[in-house]
């Protein structure tokens, strides 16, 4: 494919899978679009080095796939992102409003909003741990972190998040919103994916490649490697 075929192919791809606000993001992105137009013009583009980091997680834990600017998987590994012993979803489980989900009497707005903060903490902790373990594991620094997106509106009080349809949601947001707080404090660029179309928009920008890229780690590495692993490479790709 030709440059300025390929530079089309992306700006289309952009177009069908992006919402407004990213495509307008992606217009004004360092080392994206722009990059490319600059490049299409003759004055070349060198990729920026470094590893870029996906984080595919679930309540307590995550797959975290960390890749090489040209999209090679370097570490791909499981990390626990709270300490033994704590509950993993305080909203949902505990101060949730359907019954099938508790353990116990809900708590009071008052004490949920207790717990949920001693949860929060030690996810700071233990995330905080595995990732300095992971960015001491590499062969370069990592550069970015790339995680699930969630609502900009999302309620912060404890009484609206336990209530439907936010209790459902309310601990993978505070799970979200660590790991992105943890990323800014070492200089990482903190990017957003809707992991719904994540494997689609990565297969549109890498084109031919999408196949050995997306799925040849299974060979190359062997399993473990699921939709998370994909997921989690995919969104490295669509935000780098």
């Amino acid at each position: 494919m030709s440059g300025s075929a390929s530079l089309l192919h992306d700006f289309l791809c952009a177009v069908v899978h992006e919402s407004t606000s990213r495509f307008a993001g992606l217009l004004q992105a360092p080392g994206r679009l722009l990059p490319a137009l600059w490049a299409s013009f003759g004055y070349g583009w060198v990729r920026i080095g470094g590893m870029r980091l996906g984080i595919a997680h679930h309540l307590g834990w995550a797959v975290a796939v960390t890749a090489s600017a040209d999209h090679k998987v370097v570490d791909r590994r499981r990390i626990e992102l709270i300490e033994p012993g704590m509950p993993a979803a305080p909203i949902h489980h505990v101060g949730g409003a359907h019954s099938l989900h508790r353990l116990a009497d809900p708590l009071d707005d008052d004490a949920l909003a207790a717990l949920v903060a001693d949860v929060r903490t030690s996810v700071i902790r233990a995330s905080s741990a595995r990732l300095d373990e992971l960015a001491a594991a590499l062969p370069e620094p990592i550069v970015s972190m790339s995680l699930r997106a969630w609502p900009a509106d999302f309620p912060v009080d404890i009484a609206v998040q336990r209530r439907v349809p936010y209790e459902s949601r309310a601990d993978s947001v505070m799970y979200c919103q660590v790991l992105a707080e943890l990323a800014r404090e070492r200089g990482w660029r903190v990017h957003f994916s809707n992991f719904k179309s994540v494997e689609d928009e990565a297969a549109c920008i890498l084109g031919d490649r999408a196949d050995d890229v997306l799925y040849g780690p299974r060979a190359t590495l062997g399993p473990p490697w699921s939709k998370d692993h994909r997921m989690a490479l995919a969104a490295t790709i669509v935000t780098a």
